[in-house]
């Protein structure tokens, strides 16, 4: 009897006390050392980011030439247009890996001047696009951006 009784007290305290108070090893000097040498000063010297930051502010572009080229793009906002190059798209939850190649949607901004300034946009168009996916009441809405070469402009009759 006196076996099953010790054998159903609970278990020593001391023992998990033990466990839990144990220190974990430092780390090496050399890694600690090259992790110092890595927080050190910035890769680029301040002198060169100045320079830097100057030649951004002072590009030659003049305020008619952004001009010129929004009302150039001005007109194209609005018209439906048809995907004409192989295109897929990730970015669209309800339909992953969806190819857009063919499908007609809306030019709704045009994205190369921003607050009157000219920025260097790869796909100056983004175009709303709306598809039926299974079960959903309404239709998803989402947005591609495309260059001009992959799109051509629906004729509205």
């Amino acid at each position: 009897m006196a076996t099953t009784a010790a054998s159903l007290a609970a278990p020593s305290t001391s023992t998990s006390s033990v466990l839990l108070l144990r220190r974990l090893p430092s780390p090496p000097a050399p890694a600690s050392a090259a992790f110092a040498r890595r927080l050190g000063p910035p890769s680029p010297p301040l002198r060169r980011a100045r320079l830097l930051l100057q030649v951004a502010l002072t590009s030659e572009v003049s305020s008619d030439d952004v001009a010129a080229e929004e009302a150039a793009a001005a007109p194209k906002i609005g018209r439906r247009v048809r995907v004409t190059t192989p295109l897929r798209v990730y970015h669209v939850l309800k339909a992953p890996d969806l190819d857009v190649q063919g499908m007609e949607g809306v030019v709704k901004q045009y994205v190369c001047v921003w607050k009157g300034k000219r920025i260097t946009a790869n796909l100056p168009f983004k175009v709303e696009f709306q598809i039926d996916v299974e079960g959903q009441t309404k239709p998803v809405r989402f947005f591609v951006h495309l260059r001009e070469d992959e799109f051509e402009f629906v004729d509205e009759e």
